[in-house]
């Protein structure tokens, strides 16, 4: 984690030093779901949310760190009539996306942009809840400290706000097993967020 705030405070020197610059606080909300190839559990999503900061650094062409705390997860149950098992995860993590932008249309008050890059995702807290009151085979144990993931997408700005949707899709598995069985569960995410640039 010290390793993404050094380069997060390199992107952010540079700026203050070549200029062409904005920044600016964010919020957003998002659905997230862990997927499961194991044929008797589903997974459904869950309702998160974002706050942070984002830089923006170049003109037409442009990199965009950002930082921010979001809140996702995703919920999972049996398949199997005789077993009603059903938990909740809920992550929070400080995650850091690395984009790439390019503005399709450039203009001095409104422009159109599509941006793509890594996300580095540090789970800071974590919590399975056992929704029927029937343990289930999840545990805290199973989820991964550190995640990766590929964030894509497109947004518009019209004066000071900056408006993105994004689309995010893990590159690892954020649960390593669920009960004695490994399972692919990467995370994909949906995003919707709003920028106000102060500067």
């Amino acid at each position: 984690m010290k390793k993404a705030f050094l380069i997060l405070a390199f992107v952010l020197s540079s700026a203050l030093i070549f200029g062409q610059f904005s920044f600016g606080p964010k919020i957003g909300y998002n659905a997230s779901k862990l997927s499961t190839n194991i044929d008797t559990v589903k997974s459904g999503f869950r309702s998160g949310f974002q706050f942070g900061a984002f830089v923006r650094i170049g003109k037409r062409v442009y990199l965009q760190p950002e930082v921010y705390y979001t809140t996702q997860g995703g919920v999972f149950e049996s398949n199997v009539d005789s077993s009603d098992w059903k938990q909740k995860v809920k992550l929070g993590s400080l995650d850091v996306p690395l984009l790439v932008g390019f503005k399709i249309i450039n203009g001095d008050k409104v422009n159109l942009r599509i941006l793509a890059g890594p996300v580095a995702s540090f789970i800071v807290n974590k919590k399975v809840e056992n929704v029927n009151d029937i343990l289930g085979p999840i545990e805290n144990a199973d989820i991964n400290s550190v995640n990766w993931a590929i964030q894509a997408g497109a947004g518009v700005d019209l004066l000071f706000l900056s408006l993105d949707i994004r689309y995010q899709i893990g590159l690892n598995n954020v649960i390593k097993n669920i009960g004695n069985a490994s399972v692919n569960s990467k995370n994909s995410v949906w995003v919707v967020s709003l920028g106000f640039k102060i500067l």
